[in-house]
């Protein structure tokens, strides 16, 4: 009897143990999609891309035991909320809307919004530009947002689980114009395929309450202690040049904008 008692006690120990150094790791949520350049699994199974160096620089400065979620985007903040995740890193824009269930880091960059379509098209990125067109847009996003509220009575919208998937139906047609990030579009057409295909239209007039003053990490509203030193480790990495030398790797601006 003594044993059984002793070897439950053990279990119960190691369980606690193993419980505290999970509680330990900071999981951050990605969705395990193609977003180059910012994130994006390689074939031999590693994240790679500009996110992933930041947020591996973030953790490091602030001595965080980082861990990446697969999460999917549409489910992201609902896993955050529900305690599946302690943060989003997933190019998520800052916006009001959200901030009424989830809170941000400072920002971690911010790019303007494009407007791409098949070469030999010439169109803008006006309403009156895109009338009758279908534009893409990934679904649950601020692009989807926008589009539906500044190109409806024009254009159709169609939306896409993956904003991969709205750049595959541009190629093949199926969509007259894409609508996201112009990072992650100017990307799509460095690509061998997009190069092919397709072209910039334009950029699409700043809106604020749907875009965003830019990306930030979602956090929990009553995380405010991990909110703090993720947002004391942006500053930092930006101080001390750690910031600019992983941008310098992917593009040839600054990405962090005003």
């Amino acid at each position: 009897m003594k044993t059984i008692i002793k070897a439950a006690i053990l279990a119960a120990a190691l369980g606690a143990t193993l419980g505290a150094a999970n509680a330990q790791q900071t999981r951050f949520g990605m969705a395990p999609e193609p977003y180059p350049p910012f994130a994006s699994i390689d074939a031999s199974g590693k994240w790679v891309g500009w996110e992933i160096e930041i947020m591996d620089a973030v953790c490091a400065e602030a001595k965080l035991d980082c861990v990446i979620v697969p999460t999917a985007w549409d489910g992201i903040i609902p896993a955050l909320t529900t305690n599946k995740i302690d943060v989003i890193w997933n190019s998520m824009s800052i916006t009001e809307e959200r901030k009424k269930t989830i809170d941000f880091t400072d920002k971690v960059y911010n790019t303007p919004t494009a407007i791409i379509g098949p070469k030999g098209e010439t169109f803008g990125a006006e309403p009156a530009d895109l009338k009758g067109k279908i534009i893409g847009v990934q679904v649950s996003t601020t692009h989807s947002a926008y589009a539906k509220k500044h190109f409806t009575e024009a254009a159709e919208i169609k939306e896409y689980a993956t904003q991969d998937e709205a750049n595959q139906d541009l190629a093949a047609g199926r969509v007259d114009a894409v609508q996201a990030d112009s990072n992650a579009l100017d990307a799509f057409l460095k690509s061998e395929q997009g190069m092919a295909c397709c072209d910039l239209k334009g950029h699409v007039k700043e809106d604020l309450e749907i875009l965003g003053p830019g990306v930030g990490g979602g956090v929990r509203k009553d995380d405010t202690e991990l909110k703090g030193k993720l947002n004391a480790a942006l500053k930092a990495i930006r101080d001390n040049g750690k910031y600019a030398e992983v941008t310098a790797k992917y593009f040839d601006f600054d990405i962090y904008g005003e």
